[in-house]
Formats: C-alpha cells, sequence, structure tokens
C-alpha cells in the first residue's frame, strides 16, 4: 500500500513537471506570435496597406559612379558632373505613347523623341527605364516632378555624366562614352547586367575604352514601392555599389595644352616620352575634337564636319598614323651596318649626287653631292649616297633586324585605340604579302626610311629613346590605378655597343650644332640643354625623270595633298638625355623648317618651368620671331591639382 502511495505522488509530481514545460513553450510560442502579429498589423500596417491597394516593390539597379582619370599631377581629365534625366518604365506606364504625348505638353519633347522612346521601350523589358530627356533644367525637372501623378511611369532622376574639362588637348588619348550599342553587347560573352541598361555608357575610344573593366565599377541595388499608376511611392533601401578606380596617367596636362596648341591647325602629330622611365608626357595629334560633343550627342553638322575635313580630326595620327619615316632611319641603318662590322664611324663613302646599280639610278636629295662623306657628316647633312652604299653592305634583313630592336615594326602595348605595328620590312616579309621576292632597289628605298618602311610618331619616338638611351624603353601611359601606384620596370639594355651608339649619336649632335648640319636653325643656345636630333622629308609621290632633269618641283608649288611629310626627332640634354621628342607634319614639306622647330619647342617646355619655353635659350637672331609666336599661342589656363575627388 504504501509503496502503491509513493508510485502514485512521483507520478503527479512527473506529470505536474510536464504540464509546466509545455505550458511555458506554449506560452512562449503565443508571445512570439502575438509580437509578430503587433509587428504585420500595427509596425508594417502602413505598408501592407500600400501593397494591398495594388501597389508593389521593384528593384533597380543603381550604375556606378565611373572613376574620374588625371594626368601626372592629379589634374583632372575625365570627371563626372551632375545630370537631370527624365526615364519612363514600360510596365508601370502601360500606354507609353499616350503618357509621352502627356510628357510632351510639360517639358520640351519632339515626334523624333517619342519614336526614340517607342523603339527603346520595345527592345528592352518591361521593367528597364528608359531615359526620355537627358541634361535637362532644373526647372523642367520641377515640372516633371509637380506633374508625377498625370504621367504613370514616369520618373525624374539626378545622375552623373561624363564630362572632359580639357576637351581637344586629351581626345585621342582619353577618348569618349557613349550608349552601349548592339555591336558592343556582340563582342562580349557574358555582359555585365549595366550594360542593358539603356543609355548606360561606356568607353568606345582610348583609355575610357581600353580600361573599361577598371573604370566601371559595379552596381548597386534599390528597392522602390510604385502603385498601381506606376507612380513611385517611396524608396525602401538601396545597397550602393562599388565606384570604378580612379587612373592617373603619365601625361602632363600642361605640357599637353602646350604642345597641342603648338602643332596648331597642321596635320600633325607629336609624342614626348621620358628616356628613363617611358613615361609619355605628351602625345598629341591635331586638329582634335571636342569629345564632350559625343558624350551629349553630337549632330549631322558637327559630325560631318569631321568627317569631311581633309586634316582627318578624327584620326589619332600620334599612334594610328604610318608614314615613310624618310631620313630618321638613317641611324637604324647606321647601327645595322655598324654593328655588322661593314663600316667604322671613319668609313667614308664618295657622293656624286647619285648611286647607280641594276641599270637604275638612285638620287641625292643634293644634285650636285656631297663628294666624300663619313657617318658624322652623312647624318649632319643627311647624304642619301652614304645610305644606298652601306645598306648594300650590311642587307635588309639585319636592317630590319636593328629597326626592331630600336622599337619599329611593333605594336606597342598602351590604353590607345588603333596602334599600328607600322612595317619594318625584310626579305621573308615580302615574300609573305606580295610573294615576290626582295629586289636591290627596295634595300635602297628602306635604307633611307622610303620604299616599305612605314613607323608611327610614337615609334619614332620610342626609336629615339633607345638610341640616347641605350636601354630598350618601353612606352607607358598609365602612372597609378586607384591608390595603387604602378612599378616602372628598369630597361634592359638595348644589346648594341655602347661605342656605336656614341657614334651616332655625336652624329645628330652634327645635325643640330654644327653649321652644315641639316637642323642648325633648330639649335638650343643653352649648355645644360643642348639638343641632337636628325631631320627627315618622306616623298608621297613619285618624281619623273622628265621632273627631275628639269628641276623637282618646290613643295609650296604643289596642292597641299602632293607636298612632303615633314619629319623630326631629337633628345635632349645631349650629355645626360632625359626627354625624347618626334614630331610629323602631314603634307608639310621640309623636316628642318617646319617639325624641327616644333620639336625643339617641345623638348625646352618639358625640361623647363613656366608655361613658356626660355628665349634664353634661343639664338638671339631667333629670340624677337619666337617670343611673337609663343605669346600667341591659345594656352589655356589649367586647374591645379584636385585633392578631394568628389564623385557626386
Amino acid at each position: 500500500m504504501r509503496r502503491s502511495a509513493r508510485d502514485s505522488e512521483d507520478s503527479a509530481r512527473k506529470v505536474n513537471r510536464r504540464a509546466l514545460f509545455l505550458g511555458g513553450a506554449m506560452s512562449a510560442m503565443f508571445a512570439v506570435l502575438g509580437a509578430r502579429m503587433r509587428y504585420l498589423q500595427v509596425d508594417q500596417a502602413d505598408e501592407f496597406k500600400l501593397l494591398a491597394e495594388e501597389n508593389r516593390i521593384n528593384i533597380r539597379l543603381i550604375p556606378p559612379t565611373r572613376g574620374q582619370i588625371f594626368d601626372r599631377n592629379g589634374r583632372l581629365i575625365a570627371g563626372n558632373e551632375q545630370n537631370y534625366r527624365v526615364v519612363i518604365t514600360r510596365e508601370d506606364a502601360g500606354d507609353v505613347e499616350a503618357v509621352l504625348r502627356r510628357l510632351a505638353d510639360v517639358i520640351p519633347l519632339t515626334e523624333p523623341d517619342i519614336e526614340r522612346v517607342m523603339t527603346e521601350a520595345k527592345r528592352h523589358s518591361p521593367f528597364v527605364p528608359i531615359i526620355v530627356a537627358d541634361r535637362m533644367a532644373w526647372d523642367d525637372l520641377s515640372k516633371v516632378a509637380i506633374n508625377a501623378p498625370s504621367l504613370p511611369g514616369v520618373t525624374p532622376e539626378v545622375g552623373l555624366s561624363r564630362a572632359y574639362p580639357l576637351d581637344t588637348d586629351f581626345a585621342h588619348v582619353v577618348g569618349y562614352v557613349g550608349p552601349v550599342s548592339e555591336n558592343d553587347l556582340a563582342k562580349i560573352e557574358d555582359p555585365d547586367p549595366l550594360l542593358k541598361i539603356p543609355e548606360f555608357q561606356i568607353g568606345k575610344i582610348g583609355v575610357e575604352t581600353w580600361m573599361e573593366g577598371t573604370l566601371r565599377g559595379k552596381a548597386g541595388t534599390k528597392r522602390i514601392e510604385v502603385n498601381a499608376y506606376g507612380r513611385m511611392m517611396r524608396e525602401i533601401d538601396r545597397v550602393e555599389g562599388d565606384a570604378g578606380d580612379d587612373i592617373r596617367l603619365t601625361i602632363d596636362a600642361e605640357i599637353q595644352d602646350f604642345v597641342q596648341a603648338r602643332l596648331g591647325a597642321e596635320s600633325a602629330a607629336a609624342v614626348a616620352i621620358d628616356v628613363i622611365t617611358g613615361d609619355i608626357l605628351a602625345i598629341c595629334s591635331s586638329p582634335s575634337f571636342d569629345p564632350n560633343l559625343f558624350v551629349r550627342g553630337i549632330s549631322f553638322k558637327d559630325y560631318a564636319a569631321l568627317t569631311e575635313n581633309d586634316h582627318r580630326p578624327l584620326a589619332n595620327k600620334a599612334v594610328q598614323g604610318a608614314y615613310p619615316p624618310g631620313s630618321t632611319f638613317k641611324m637604324v641603318t647606321a647601327l645595322a651596318a655598324l654593328e655588322a662590322g661593314v663600316i667604322t664611324p671613319e668609313t667614308s663613302v664618295y657622293c656624286p649626287g647619285h648611286y647607280e646599280t641594276g641599270g637604275r639610278r638612285f638620287h641625292c636629295w643634293k644634285r650636285g653631292g656631297h663628294g666624300m662623306v663619313s657617318l658624322s657628316r652623312s647624318l649632319s647633312e643627311s647624304c642619301d649616297v652614304y645610305y644606298y652604299d652601306i645598306a648594300q653592305r650590311v642587307g635588309i634583313d639585319k636592317i630590319a633586324e636593328m629597326g626592331r630592336r630600336l622599337g619599329l615594326g611593333m605594336r606597342h602595348d598602351l590604353p590607345m585605340s588603333a596602334i599600328t605595328e607600322g612595317i619594318m620590312p625584310d626579305k621573308a616579309w615580302k615574300r609573305q604579302r606580295y610573294e615576290q621576292d626582295w629586289r636591290i632597289g627596295d634595300t635602297i628605298n628602306a635604307s633611307i626610311g622610303q620604299g616599305y618602311v612605314l613607323a608611327s610618331p610614337l615609334q619614332l619616338a620610342v626609336m629615339t629613346a633607345r638610341v640616347a638611351s641605350g636601354r630598350a624603353v618601353q612606352p607607358r601611359l598609365v602612372r597609378s590605378v586607384g591608390d595603387t601606384e604602378l612599378p616602372v620596370p628598369e630597361a634592359p639594355p638595348l644589346g648594341v655597343d655602347g661605342s656605336l651608339l656614341r657614334s651616332v649619336r655625336q652624329g645628330m649632335y652634327a645635325v643640330i650644332n654644327e653649321r652644315r648640319g641639316t637642323g642648325h636653325t633648330n639649335r638650343i643656345v643653352d649648355p645644360a640643354l643642348v639638343m641632337a636630333g636628325k631631320s627627315g622629308t618622306s616623298q608621297v609621290r613619285n618624281i619623273s625623270a622628265a621632273e627631275r632633269a628639269r628641276g623637282v618641283i618646290s613643295n609650296d608649288q604643289l596642292p597641299w595633298n602632293r607636298r612632303d611629310h615633314a619629319l623630326f626627332v631629337g633628345f635632349a640634354p645631349f650629355d645626360a638625355p632625359r626627354v625624347a621628342v618626334a614630331v610629323v607634319v602631314e603634307h608639310g614639306g621640309g623636316g628642318s623648317s617646319v617639325a624641327g622647330p616644333i620639336v625643339r619647342d617641345v623638348i625646352l617646355r618639358c625640361l623647363t618651368p613656366g608655361p613658356l619655353p626660355p628665349l634664353s635659350a634661343y639664338p638671339q637672331s631667333q629670340r624677337a620671331r619666337i617670343e611673337t609666336l609663343l605669346t600667341s599661342l591659345p594656352l589655356r589656363k589649367i586647374e591645379p591639382e584636385v585633392t578631394t575627388r568628389s564623385r557626386a
């Protein structure tokens, strides 16, 4: 009995514990449910009330802020400016055309504008916003906001748009951005969803396109609430994306502006390069264009003015242009012959004014000839016959090999569009290209930078830097990405004996600093800034035997497009080279008289402080003329370094 009573008490206690446990669990559950019901019915009552009235939540991409581009000193080259615009979303608008016509009563909207938006709306998903009007005035944007209840699916927005404050100075380098096209999308295997947003802009040419992935950044998202009429009620939340990285170039904006102004209205190109680091200090093509026109939508009239101009302002002649280098190529032939041992610096060749081989006569530019010519004099007076002779001894294959070592016939890896490889021909090249054997006349023409040989101003600047430094200098255009400075690798030795290079450099010194040198009028009299260089004039037409007999027609008597190209390359200071410059003036005539003065001015601007080269560096007899020229240049006032890189 006692045992039975004890068992009953234990059993009762166990039941009470279970009941308490279950009761506590149920109480906790009801507490959680009560709290959740209070949250839904009280705290979120307004939101669910709106949703019950057929509101809905849309998720939209937030375009990231595009990275900015600066010069080597932090001056802004490509930035972002605030932009007011209006967009329409088809799924929220309903009858898009009807809404657009009501919108046309509020802001200026033409029939072509309406047709464009209708076309875009049909091409894209219903939830994708289509830009209706861009770069609007604040007053117009306010009108749209006020009339929002009668404009379902229409949303006023504040965004950022690309702007180029130095416009023409960097058009060919930085390029410009534009809306993503079907052609752009076709080139990408797995396109970023951002690219499918109508009117989203990406780089089209230049640094903007070649560094698109770095500059673009990553999209953010936002959740917005719209009512049954497509009107945005509020933004619920947003996740900001990652802005693109800023880029700092090696170019100095003030030097770039000077060079662009110095080229003036000529159809020309110039490149200035640091012979130690390979940093490009300036790279210009003239005439230029305003890239802002393309960002904002260039008119047919403006575009026609660019495409119909015979000076080709849209072409980047500095890297795309391939020209016969003319006598600036003579350093290549000389070094090839010196290295092969077929000549020494003292070897002389007799120049009677022509060279005969295989029943053909090849002429020197000096009709009466130069007489006995050594290496130094062949460069300083640019004797053609000297190079005809030594080229036959060394052969085209070794000349071509030397040309490639000096940077010709290859594409230099820079983030710029359509960089040419040029042509550094040899026997195998001609056999492959034309299925023909190489001929003696081909070698003779190539020896003075004519015939098949083609080079860009960039390649000629690299060639000059390599001759000046004795190292395989590689040009570079980007100095830093984000906060990371890019390393400057030491250029390896060129592999050419130093004494041979000194002999060629001495000849280049004589070109400018000896009285009979072809570039003597372009000398620098400041002993610390003495320049060495080489002139070049490349023919663009054949001179007949009859014309040569009666006298070659001078360039100034020919139509512009039949005149010779003018070329000049130079480096300074002679004893410790720091800067190399190449200039090509299309159909400019004489290299020494047209391109040479530009090279001198650019070198002095690179090596001296101040907005203009110092007059004291020029010969006394030239200073009055030079002062008039330099002070008349349309130089712009470049803003100082941007210390706060605002993204707004």
